[in-house]
């Protein structure tokens, strides 16, 4: 078991003639993942790689495919089109790695996505991992642009709104032996599609997912909302880490949604509201696998 993607999963890669794009679905490739398709307005008819066959559009993609989940690699003022073009198709999840995509155009996407069966995940995330069974993780599901070589199969299951922050957590639940069931970062934009609490209820429903560790950060308040809720349905162990703590009030660090704008989003407000809530608290990013094994037990 695992949430979102496994290793039968079928995947599109929008933007797979870029460069970074390219670059990245062929680590995926590599890595096991079922690419079976690109999507370039333009250039259907291409290939990439040794086989994987280039479309003008999803919708083509999906017919003759049949791939259920697209990364999108597109420039940010086509990201938001890209997007929809997927919730369109009727794909189960869109996984938007694109930085820097205007926040406008994700009020046209939020709006466009009422009603639809389509999730998202980002934008401005590094995507999704669901490690293999292989050796070194290998026959897996990796969407997106996290290392693949650190992930272990296992039972920790991470969500986080930061790409590096997620990387230094798999190290360290690799490390320690524990591994990880599946490998979420949500992205750090203040607009995105899926919250630390959507995840938080898909692992407390997977059956091969144990434990868990939640990356959060200054600014709004969804990892406390995600808090309150695990503290009432959530049977597993978690550990936290919230990012910003020397932040200064009112000033943007990083992600555009990274901002504190009251006293209730601050990172020592959240880490005493999860404290609350039976969270274990992870003070500094080296902490966080060994305050989830304490959590444990």
């Amino acid at each position: 078991m695992s949430i979102l993607v496994n290793e039968d999963t079928k995947v599109l890669i929008q933007g797979i003639t870029g460069g970074f794009g390219g670059k990245h679905a062929q680590l995926s490739l590599d890595y096991g993942t079922r690419i079976v398709a690109g999507v370039t307005p333009g250039k259907g008819g291409q290939v990439f790689g040794e086989s994987t066959p280039v479309f003008d559009t999803i919708a083509e993609a999906v017919a003759e495919t049949g791939a259920t989940v697209s990364a999108v690699f597109v420039p940010p003022p086509f990201a938001g089109d890209a997007i929809l073009e997927g919730v369109d198709a009727g794909l189960d999840l869109v996984v938007a790695i694109t930085e820097g995509i205007p926040v406008a155009d994700m009020m046209r996407v939020r709006a466009g996505m009422q009603g639809s069966s389509t999730r998202l995940i980002g934008p401005n995330c590094p995507g999704v991992v669901t490690p293999g069974t292989g050796e070194d993780s290998h026959g897996g599901c990796r969407i997106g642009i996290s290392p693949g070589y650190i992930h272990r199969r296992g039972s920790v299951g991470v969500v986080s709104r930061s790409g590096t922050l997620t990387y230094e957590a798999v190290w360290q639940t690799t490390q320690l032996g524990l591994g990880q069931s599946t490998c979420v970062g949500i992205g750090g934009d203040p607009i995105n599609g899926t919250s630390h609490l959507d995840v938080l209820k898909m692992f407390e429903e997977d059956p091969e997912t144990e434990s868990i560790i939640m990356i959060g950060e200054i600014g709004g308040n969804a990892e406390v909302e995600a808090g309150r809720w695990a503290q009432e349905h959530c049977s597993k162990p978690i550990a936290a880490f919230i990012a910003g703590a020397t932040a200064p009030p009112g000033r943007r660090m990083g992600h555009a949604g990274a901002i504190v704008s009251g006293g209730d989003d601050t990172a020592q407000s959240k880490k005493e509201a999860l404290a609350d809530c039976g969270i274990a608290i992870a003070e500094t990013p080296s902490e966080m696998g060994t305050t989830l094994v304490r959590a444990i037990g």
